[in-house]
């Protein structure tokens, strides 16, 4: 092999790898998102004596956080349909680093919940154009991009944590160490979003980037006019009945295993922490969707998911920490395996006219099942027990397994 052989092999593997630069800024902006949000609750207990507030303010805080996400998915979309998916992420990344710049100084506690409110706001425009954008930068290999994408998100939840425990031992810049955090954070998303702007339109030359229409009230039809088709309506229904499931399966999972399942609180956060541990899962059935089909992966992950919950339940206060845990892992592999291959049904399913607003519209209501969620499952566990509230759960999940499955039978 000769010199010029092995420029040219070179070349052409930097050449491959630049065309995921696209998929790794998006991947980015999604986990710089992601990462503020879940740097607020570990903090809370810092945040009570600074600002002298109770958790209830916290929490509602925090919940207008997570409202504001909600409420941004659909507008997002529809603006996204009109004037383009870069221009919406990249305003998005520019919001939400502006927000967590507002908390580098000390201010008051209004101005921390301003800035909360500022981050839902930036980060409620990702996800939901995200998908659609990385579909259309790789038609062949949208299930390994989505598979990507989720799950550099999910590591936001381990690195999160980590950081500000980090920050915690090093001297503040601007008063206390966790606003260096939030500085760099900052700095981080207005870097991304500039990078994001300059890169990624390059790969949508020669692609309609907009709706055809400039008349809004067809398009709205339009939205609406999807969910009369019963298998997209079944679809989104099993979203929804997944996001109650899984938003009120993590928040009271350690709980849980302390209560019903007898586990010391260590193990039971051990068990807790495996959860996401088995969230790289996401990069197998992405990739696998682009090869079997869409279907039948999302029946199996669900059927993972609801088998694993169904372990949990049945097994607690009966078995020990190494049954529990089995059954935590193979719920989560089910239930983050899910993820990227719904995103890429979802995109297959909608047309590509409204596909960001629709894609809008199912976020907006699974956010808001999810929202739900928590609520439920701590009313259902003070009145008649955690093993009932997590029955409850499993049979939801179940009904959405099933309903899958239907749609499986139905397309074969």
């Amino acid at each position: 092999m000769t010199a010029d052989d092995i420029t040219t092999g070179r070349f052409a593997a930097l050449s491959h790898l630049r065309r995921y630069d696209a998929l790794a800024l998006t991947a980015l902006v999604w986990f710089l998102g992601k990462f503020l949000r879940y740097a607020f609750p570990p903090l809370f207990g810092q945040f009570q004596t600074i600002y002298g507030v109770s958790r209830t303010a916290l929490g509602a805080a925090f919940t207008s956080l997570m409202l504001v996400y909600a409420a941004m998915q659909f507008p997002s979309g529809l603006v996204a349909d009109r004037v383009g998916s870069v221009g919406v992420i990249t305003v998005g990344g520019v919001v939400t680093g502006l927000g967590a710049l507002a908390l580098v100084v000390d201010a008051p506690f209004a101005v921390l919940a301003g800035a909360m409110l500022l981050i839902g706001a930036g980060t409620g425009t990702y996800k939901t154009v995200a998908i659609e954008l990385l579909a259309r930068i790789y038609p062949s290999e949208t299930g390994r991009a989505l598979g990507v994408f989720d799950t550099v998100g999910s590591l936001a939840g381990v690195a999160a944590p980590a950081a500000v425990v980090a920050a915690a031992a090093l001297p503040g810049v601007f008063g206390a160490p966790w606003r260096t955090l939030f500085l760099a954070g900052g700095l981080a998303a207005l870097g991304i979003a500039l990078a994001f702007l300059v890169r990624v339109p390059r790969h949508l030359e020669g692609q309609q980037t907009t709706a055809s229409g400039s008349d809004g009230a067809p398009q709205l039809r339009e939205y609406i006019t999807l969910f009369r088709r019963p298998k997209f309506s079944a679809f989104v229904t099993v979203t929804i009945l997944f996001s109650f499931v899984y938003n009120g399966l993590v928040a009271f999972l350690p709980l849980y295993l302390t209560s019903a399942g007898g586990l010391p609180s260590v193990t039971a956060n051990l068990l807790f922490s495996s959860l996401f541990a088995v969230s790289l899962v996401q990069l197998v059935t992405g990739e696998a969707s682009d090869r079997v089909g869409v279907l039948p992966l999302l029946a199996g992950t669900l059927v993972a998911a609801t088998a694993g919950l169904v372990g949990l339940v049945v097994l607690s206060g009966t078995a020990g920490a190494i049954a529990l845990g089995a059954s935590v892992v193979v719920l989560g592999i089910g239930a983050h395996g899910y993820r990227p291959v719904r995103g890429a049904y979802l995109v297959a399913v909608l047309p590509e006219s409204v596909a960001k607003g629709s894609l809008g519209v199912v976020r907006t209501l699974l956010v808001a099942a999810g929202a739900i969620g928590p609520a439920a499952v701590g009313y259902l566990s003070e009145v008649s027990g955690f093993r009932v509230a997590f029955g409850v759960l499993t049979a939801v999940l179940g009904a959405a397994a099933a309903l899958t499955v239907l749609l499986w039978v139905i397309e074969r």
